[in-house]
């Protein structure tokens, strides 16, 4: 009984990395665009970049800590 509820702890935790790669690469992806689109080609004096550069990271953040468990119950790390 243990041993199954390990595994599909294990396989949520693969879970919820593997989403939180995604989310950092398509993150990363956007401000790689972004970046150099504000800077050279829209308003290279406004860096308006910025805004969903923080906005987005902050959610990114969150997503972060859900990957890495801290949201949690402490109970259900008892087992």
């Amino acid at each position: 009984m243990t041993d199954a509820r390990e595994d599909e702890r294990a396989e949520r935790a693969r879970r919820r990395r593997n989403g939180f790669a995604l989310h950092l690469a398509v993150y990363f992806a956007l401000m790689a665009l972004l970046v150099p689109l504000n800077l050279f080609a829209i308003a290279p004096g406004t860096p308006w970049f910025l805004l969903p550069m923080v906005g987005w990271g902050g959610a990114l953040a969150l997503h972060c800590a859900f990957a890495m468990g801290l949201f949690d119950r402490a109970s259900s790390r008892r087992g």
